[in-house]
């Protein structure tokens, strides 16, 4: 199974940029879509289902252009499961999960902590997170935790991690909760395979950072331990140009 995750930063916008077209030759089982700003009643559904994507879910935020994430899948899944249940999480549309049997597939978009506010809203839902996660774990073992959540884990992650050690996204609370969060039980598929520096997912717009690769690795495909030897294949696809973010690919056995 191969499984794409894109934040792609407005699903209209990126619909705009060739997203279609990059689809349908990139080809995934599943692709996972974060910040989609959109509900699917301002889409053409039949531009996905006709790339090949006819079992397609989408769970926006209420407020209109803002957040959302989306699951596009080949196959019908058994069971679809919109949001964890926490009111603050699914107000902004943040967690969607789709079942094949025993293995579960989720698009996550944790929040940026761009202010004060914002900092304090992501570690309370950061907390909340795991805590949902510890107890699907009691019913589900294969999850495959896939989307872009805003922290990146070590300093090879970064391309300044000095310049960035107190700025969102890499500070120690966040790094401490990533890093806790797979010793709970996941693997960072990524890093399992790739051990190299300079692998990014995401690039500031401001001083053509993403020409100079000065990027973060925020998006992750994390995979229950016990899959850990179906891994066969994770890297990144930083030539697709839809978005701030580019695409994160999985392949399990």
């Amino acid at each position: 199974m191969k499984i794409i995750s894109y934040n792609v930063n407005g699903i209209r916008a990126a619909l705009n940029k060739g997203f279609i077209e990059w689809l349908e030759a990139a080809n995934p089982d599943v692709i996972c879509l974060q910040e989609i700003k959109a509900h699917k009643e301002q889409l053409d559904l039949s531009l996905f289902e006709n790339a090949g994507y006819n079992y397609h879910y989408w769970f926006s935020a209420e407020k209109k252009g803002y957040s959302g994430v989306a699951i596009l899948s080949k196959t019908r899944p058994d069971k679809v499961v919109y949001g964890t249940g926490i009111a603050a999480m699914d107000y902004e549309g943040r967690n969607l999960r789709i079942d094949f049997g025993n293995v579960s597939i989720m698009s996550l978009y944790l929040p940026s902590g761009t202010n004060d506010d914002r900092l304090g809203f992501k570690l309370t839902y950061m907390d909340q997170f795991i805590d949902y996660v510890n107890n699907l774990k009691k019913e589900l073992s294969n999850i495959i935790i896939c989307g872009d959540y805003n922290i990146c884990h070590t300093e090879i992650d970064i391309h300044n991690p000095v310049q960035n050690k107190n700025t969102s996204g890499f500070l120690p609370v966040e790094r401490d909760w990533l890093g806790n969060f797979i010793d709970s039980g996941f693997v960072d598929s990524f890093r399992h395979l790739n051990k190299e520096p300079h692998h990014y997912s995401w690039w500031s717009y401001r001083a053509n950072a993403r020409n100079n690769n000065k990027g973060w690795r925020i998006d992750y495909h994390m995979v229950s331990d016990e899959m850990k030897d179906r891994i066969k294949r994770a890297y990144i696809l930083p030539e697709a140009k839809h978005s701030d973010h580019c695409p994160i690919v999985v392949e399990i056995e």
